[in-house]
């Protein structure tokens, strides 16, 4: 990988993505790999009442040019989804935060305080004002990561098309780019392996942890196992594919 700095501008350094990114489901779209933005469009409607507007965004998002488009609901498990499918592309550098804050969940400032503070040493977003904004399901090393490789664009609560799309488009220049108060560039692919890992332990409380030894480590055996599982999955599939391209 380069060893040169990691925010110059170099969008001519470009890696392909693992075969299995991105890792995690959800509600968002693919669009093109090399891309060094995605949009996060904040949700706080359910599944079955998301507005036309809300999906325009994350249309709008990946028809402009970004990695990957789509939305954000909680400030626990559905972060940790984003942050799963960002690190495990390493060409995406900038997140575009837009749309209505959530007020019930806060999932924009959430999002804002983790990669200006990351976690304590609960396993909170130092910050946020987020009910539960806990990040439990990710090893440190995914998480710092994220805050290492990305980059805010925060218009949170604005949600004009043509505004997301100055902003993705600004972000894939070559040279620096004035939008707002950013400089915004493609400082090409981040100079490590990508983290291509998908969520192994989803508790049904996210503001639970093990409270003992015991609990611990029946996490610890259920991880090994769902960890073994995947790595199978992933040779036969690679097994696979090597029988195809032959």
């Amino acid at each position: 990988m380069t060893t040169t700095d990691p925010w110059v501008p170099n969008p001519a350094y470009k890696v392909p993505p693992p075969v299995s990114y991105p890792p995690e489901e959800g509600r968002f779209v693919r669009g093109n790999d090399l891309s060094p933005v995605a949009v996060c469009v904040i949700l706080k409607w359910p599944d079955d009442d998301i507005p036309p507007d809300i999906e325009r965004l994350v249309r709008v998002g990946v028809e402009t040019g970004a990695a990957l488009a789509g939305t954000l609901q909680t400030e626990n498990i559905g972060i940790e989804k984003m942050i799963c499918n960002l690190v495990a592309n390493p060409n995406i550098r900038w997140l575009v935060v837009c749309g209505p804050e959530s007020p019930g969940h806060s999932t924009g400032q959430a999002v804002q305080a983790l990669l200006a503070n990351g976690l304590d040493e609960n396993s909170r977003i130092i910050g946020a004002q987020a009910p539960t904004p806990y990040l439990y399901n990710l090893p440190r090393e995914a998480i710092e990561r994220f805050r290492q490789q990305i980059r805010l664009v925060n218009l949170l609560n604005e949600g004009d098309p043509r505004l997301i799309r100055d902003a993705v488009w600004s972000c894939y220049q070559e040279e620096p780019t004035r939008f707002r108060e950013y400089e915004l560039f493609d400082p090409g692919a981040f100079p490590a392996e990508p983290i291509c890992a998908s969520l192994t332990w989803r508790v049904r409380q996210p503001w639970y942890a093990p409270r003992d030894a015991q609990e611990q480590a029946a996490v610890d055996r259920l991880q090994d196992l769902m960890a073994r599982i995947k790595a199978k999955t992933d040779a036969e599939r690679a097994r696979r594919q090597a029988e195809g391209d032959s």
